[in-house]
Order: structure tokens, then C-alpha cells, then sequence
């Protein structure tokens, strides 16, 4: 037994043996006969079938350092990619064209060479290298550097499969960027195509961005094209029935005499499976959703709003972790991918009216909890609606529906005071603030965004009631829609109907005086007011505050408001200089100056006293003659006993001219 033992050699042993060349033959084990036979067997047989095989893998050089290693690994990838891909190396040879086309610097010669020669190979393969993420990309920048006439070449190759490319990952690109650059009929045969297959693609993750980025370039009678698909199996069949005047859903059934009921469930199936995908980023579904809650009655509507709620809010437990998400884990993206991702789609779709009006619908018709949830996805991003010409209207739809202001003023409220500058200096970030100062003013709104506000589900609605009168609430939008500037103060008093329960004004004085914003403002105002005088947007910031808000909402920082008032009167105290307009002649300045006279008699007093008592004959002509015969418009009687003994000499001299009554009521 130790004889037997001491000829074993342990494995650390035979290793090492083997790396200095003094290998020995392995020791006989008893029992191993029949494999000593069958090495023998394989040494007579085989070696004489596949010694040359043998040998040869002998003699080839195994690899041994790490770079070795790794050109033999990258040999045996490019052997399995050239048995794998079709057009291996045709893509090698177009990757190292595009390379040199897709530079910056490259001359316009020089690049449409490269462009004509990287055509010439894929000519006849469009098909397949669309579909390739490599490939697709070099075919995508060809279409966008080549002459016309090889885009219409590729244009007339591809027009039957697009549809089909319209569903691939990567040809999607290619996809748009052909309609993008599409001539008018080539534009049009690619609506026609889409005929009978608009309901098919909406659903489809890919297919609905192919959709809706026609549908933005389209236009009005394309766009009924496409939308009236959706509203029943006889206008996806008929061609010719799609050619209305309208694309509304009511004017379509009155018109083609279609059922109503019909129409409802086949919109509602069709909504279903959208909403199940999750594809409703697109302006051309919130078309349909809007033209379906018209005809919704209030059980399907208020199933369609509660399916949006966590669509719409989906990224929110990116930010704060206390929101499910639909999707239940990301993959590993790259971090401008993780960013959007983590971006709610509620935000996303501020780019166009109807989005705002399905935002809008899910804030004022979810529940309470529901409006919690939308405001909760909205942390981290309220700077970026506020700047937004929509989103800062879905801002005002906030701070005038919800009852929660502890919530609204942690998330909306605290983000706005920090950046309160910029804020107000912004076309669309001051009307946040402003609505909160004067409600619903038609100074700053114009009566389509007033209408947007007002915006209801017609079934939904208190006022309207069940989904038979949606045609009255369409009216009524609509005429709202169409009011002029003959009537701007008929919009002012129109409320945001929700189903809050707050006070407007308890609402207002919550979210403005108790969460410090108001004095955030007037310290911002005092710090800033000859930037904010002379700008066309700070100056109605400016005016608001000076005058106390409406219904003097500012009632408490009157201290505060009189300091503002020093400000600016000690701003147009100071002596013309050349480099700095005064604020008495600047365009802007020299009007809010004149209002805010006219409508504030204890800033008019306190303007007069510290800088035009004595000095109203340097200011009577020109642009500050506006501000100086304000004094006598003011409706305040000591306002103008103060001033009307220094102006009335300069009046009879015809130094000053005071407009006739007239033109001031007017």
C-alpha cells in the first residue's frame, strides 16, 4: 500500500512538473485495462485518419500573453459575425464611410462623395440594412446629405415596407427622417398607406411614434385622415368617408348619420388598447381621448382618467421612492436615458394644448389622493413646467384646484420661491405668480389659455351632467375660444371649476401669505426693481405687488410695500445719465409708472414727494409727460389736490397736455 502510494503525484505537483518540461508518464492504476486498450485502440486507428489534423493543431501557436488572447478572441468574433450576418462585411465598409461623412468638418464635396459611394453599395439592399442599429444609422445619414434625386430612389424602394420598418426598433429613425425630408406627394402617398392601419399602430410602442410625428407634419384634412380611423370599423374600411370638413366626433355622426352608441364602443375599445401599452405620450392620442370624452358617459370617462393617473405619473418612484412605477425595474441605460425615464410623462407632454387639456382633466376629475399623486411625480420638475408656455398654465391649474396648499406649497411653492428672479424676468414663469396676485387676469392670459383653464369633461361636469349634453360644453369652449379683445374683462371672472372645496381666497392667502412667498417677492421686487421697471415681463410683476394684488391680497406686508414704493421713487429720483435710461423716458417703465399712479394713491404720494415736487417742468414733454399728467387722472381727489397746483400753471402754458376724459375712461 505505501509502495503503491509513494508513485502518486499530487496535481499541484504534475502541474509544475509540466510548466519545467519533466513530465512522467502517468502511474497504472489497477482496474485500467480496458483503458489502456482503448488508448491503444485510438493510437492504431485514429492516428493515421486524423494525424495531419493532429499535428497541425500541435504546431499552431496557442496563445499566451493577454494580447494574444484577446486578437484570438476578436478573430473568432468577426468568423462567427461573417456566419451570423448576411452583410457583414458590406456594414465594415459602410461604418468606416459614415464615420468620415458624419464629421463636422468635412467639406460639401468631400461629403456628398461619400454619401454617393456609401449609396452605390447598399443600392438594391435597402431593405435589409434598415434594419440593422449599425447600418440603419449610416442609411438615416445618407437620406439626410443626399441630392433629391437619390432620396426619391430610396424613398420609391422603401414605400412598400414602411409600414413594416415603422415597427422595428432602429428603421423607426430612418422611418421619420424619410417623412421629415418627404416631398408633398411623397408625403401623401406615405397618409395614404397608413389608411385602415392608424387603430393597429397607436398601441404599438414603435409604431405610434411613426404615427404621431405624421401627424404633426400633416396637414388639417390629413389630420381628419388619420383621427377619424379611430372613431369607427366604417371609416377604417371607407376611404372615402374620411374626407370631412371636421375631425370633431359629434360633427361626424350628425354628418354620415352614424350611431352614437356605436361609435362609444368602438372608441372605447380602441382607447383600452392604448392605455394598456402605456402609448399615450402622443399629441394625436390626446386628440382622440379628448374627442372621446365628449361623447363618453361619466362611468367610461372617469375609467379612462383613472387608467391615465398612473400612466401619466410614471417615473415618480425615481425620484421619490414612495410612488409605484408601472415599469417594475429599468435596465441599464445611459444616464441622459435614466434621466428622461425618471422624467414623468405628465411633464413630457406639456409641448402642445391637448396634452395640457388631458393634464388638466385627470388634475380636476382624479380624487384627492389622485391629485396628491400627480403633484408628488411633479417634484424635481416644477422649474421646468414653470418656464414652459403650457406647463406654466398646468401650474395655474394647481394653485387653483387643489385644497391640499401644505402639499402644494412643499412641492410647487418652495421650488418657485428659490429661483424667484428668474422667475419673474420669464414670459411664462411669472404667470404662475401672477395668478396667484390677481386670479384669471386677461392682462396675462389670453382667452385661449382662459379657455384651457376652464377646460371640463362635459359628463364629469357638475354643470353639464351626463355625456347627452357634451355638445352644449363644446359650444361653450368653443365660444370662449372665440372671444376677442372686444370683451377682455368677460373672461376675468370666470373660475377654474373643479371639485374643490376650499375658498378661492383662503386658497390664494394659504399658498401666498402662510407660505412666505409673498415676502419672498416683495424683498425680490425691492432688490431688483430698476431691472424689473424696464423689462416688459417684470413690470406686471412689479405693478401687482405695488398695488397690494387683488382684493389687496397683500394686506399684511404694508410695511414691506411702502419700502418697495421708496425704492422706485428713489429709482426715479435719480438725475438723467447717459448710459442708463431714466425711468421716467424708458418705453416701459415710463407706462407701469403711469398705472401704478393712477390705481395706488400711497405710491402716487410717495412719488411725488421724494422725486417730482418741484421738478414736474424737466418731466412735462415727452415720455414722462404721461407719468406727470397721471397725477391729474388719478381718481384719488389728494392725489390731485397735491399735484394740481404745480401742474395747472404748466397746463395753461401748454407745457403739458392731460388727455381728454374720453380717451383716459376709455
Amino acid at each position: 500500500m505505501a509502495g503503491g502510494g509513494s508513485d502518486l503525484q499530487s496535481p499541484k505537483k504534475r502541474k509544475r512538473e509540466h510548466a519545467e518540461g519533466k513530465t512522467k508518464p502517468r502511474p497504472q492504476v489497477k482496474g485500467g485495462g480496458d483503458g489502456a486498450k482503448r488508448k491503444k485502440h485510438s493510437g492504431t486507428g485514429g492516428h493515421a485518419a486524423h494525424g495531419g489534423a493532429g499535428e497541425a493543431a500541435a504546431n499552431k501557436k496557442q496563445p499566451v500573453t493577454h494580447k494574444e488572447k484577446r486578437l484570438a478572441a476578436k478573430e473568432m468574433s468577426e468568423a462567427r459575425k461573417m456566419k451570423r450576418k448576411r452583410h457583414y462585411s458590406l456594414e465594415k465598409e459602410l461604418t468606416k464611410l459614415w464615420e468620415k461623412m458624419r464629421c463636422h468638418d468635412v467639406g460639401k464635396e468631400e461629403r456628398a462623395k461619400l454619401v454617393t459611394q456609401a449609396i452605390q453599395k447598399m443600392d438594391g439592399k435597402y431593405l435589409d440594412i434598415a434594419g440593422s442599429h449599425v447600418t440603419a444609422r449610416v442609411l438615416q445619414t445618407c437620406v439626410k446629405w443626399c441630392s433629391q434625386s437619390e432620396r426619391d430612389a430610396i424613398f420609391a424602394d422603401l414605400q412598400p415596407h414602411l409600414l413594416t420598418l415603422s415597427r422595428k426598433k432602429y428603421a423607426v429613425f430612418l422611418v421619420k427622417k424619410l417623412i421629415e425630408l418627404a416631398t408633398k406627394k411623397q408625403f401623401a402617398n406615405f397618409i395614404s398607406s397608413l389608411h385602415g392601419h392608424v387603430a393597429k399602430l397607436l398601441p404599438h410602442t414603435i409604431g405610434a411614434a411613426v404615427v404621431d410625428y405624421a401627424f404633426h407634419r400633416a396637414a388639417q384634412p390629413q389630420k381628419r385622415q388619420l383621427l377619424l380611423e379611430l372613431y369607427s370599423t366604417e371609416l377604417q374600411l371607407f376611404k372615402d368617408l374620411t374626407a370631412q370638413s371636421s375631425y370633431s366626433v359629434l360633427e361626424t355622426i350628425s354628418k354620415l348619420g352614424l350611431q352614437k352608441s356605436s361609435v362609444l364602443q368602438y372608441m372605447t375599445i380602441q382607447i383600452q388598447k392604448i392605455l394598456e401599452k402605456g402609448t399615450v405620450e402622443y399629441s394625436i392620442v390626446h386628440t382622440a381621448i379628448l374627442e372621446y370624452f365628449t361623447i363618453a358617459d361619466k362611468s367610461s370617462a372617469s375609467d379612462v382618467i383613472r387608467q391615465l393617473i398612473p400612466l401619466l405619473t410614471q417615473g415618480a418612484s425615481i425620484i421619490d421612492g414612495d410612488e409605484p412605477s408601472i415599469t417594475t425595474e429599468l435596465p441599464k441605460k445611459t444616464k441622459a436615458k435614466k434621466k428622461r425615464l425618471s422624467e414623468p410623462l405628465i411633464v413630457r407632454i406639456m409641448q402642445t394644448r391637448e396634452g395640457l387639456k388631458l393634464a388638466i382633466s385627470c388634475l380636476k376629475h382624479g380624487s384627492a389622493k389622485d391629485r396628491k399623486k400627480i403633484i408628488k411625480s411633479l417634484k424635481g420638475h416644477i422649474m421646468k413646467l414653470a418656464l414652459n408656455d403650457f406647463g406654466s398654465l398646468f401650474l395655474i391649474s394647481i394653485i387653483s384646484i387643489v385644497d391640499d396648499t401644505k402639499l402644494v406649497s412643499k412641492i410647487v411653492i418652495q421650488e418657485l420661491v428659490k429661483h424667484l428672479k428668474e422667475l419673474i424676468l420669464d414670459k411664462n414663469g411669472r404667470r404662475p405668480l401672477l395668478q396667484l396676485l390677481h386670479p384669471l387676469c386677461s392682462r396675462y392670459l389670453s382667452p385661449t389659455d382662459l379657455a384651457c383653464l376652464s377646460y371640463n369633461v362635459p359628463s364629469l361636469s357638475s354643470k353639464e351632467g351626463e355625456a347627452s349634453e357634451g355638445a352644449t360644453e363644446v359650444a361653450s369652449e368653443n365660444k370662449v375660444d372665440a372671444m376677442t379683445d372686444k370683451e377682455p374683462d368677460a373672461l376675468e371672472g370666470m373660475q377654474v371649476a373643479s371639485e374643490s372645496k376650499k375658498d378661492p381666497s383662503q386658497r390664494r392667502h394659504e399658498l401666498l401669505i402662510k407660505s412666505d412667498l409673498a415676502e419672498a417677492l416683495v424683498q425680490s421686487c425691492i432688490e431688483n426693481v430698476g431691472e424689473l421697471l424696464r423689462t416688459n415681463f417684470g413690470k406686471e410683476l412689479l405693478y401687482e405687488v405695488v398695488v397690494g394684488g387683488q382684493d389687496n391680497i397683500l394686506e399684511g406686508l404694508t410695511a414691506r410695500i411702502h419700502v418697495l414704493h421708496e425704492a422706485i421713487a428713489s429709482d426715479a429720483a435719480q438725475p438723467k445719465m447717459e448710459d442708463i435710461e431714466h425711468a421716467f423716458e424708458n418705453f416701459f417703465s415710463s407706462r407701469v409708472i403711469r398705472r401704478m399712479i393712477i390705481d395706488c394713491p400711497a405710491f402716487a404720494i410717495t412719488l411725488w414727494r421724494k422725486a417730482l415736487e418741484g421738478n414736474c417742468k424737466i418731466w412735462a414733454e415727452g415720455h414722462s409727460s404721461k407719468v406727470v399728467a397721471a397725477f391729474l387722472e388719478s381718481p384719488s381727489s389728494e392725489v390731485k389736490d397735491l399735484a394740481k397746483p404745480e401742474l395747472q400753471p404748466l397746463i395753461d402754458a401748454g407745457i403739458l397736455k392731460v388727455p381728454d376724459q374720453k380717451a383716459v375712461e376709455k
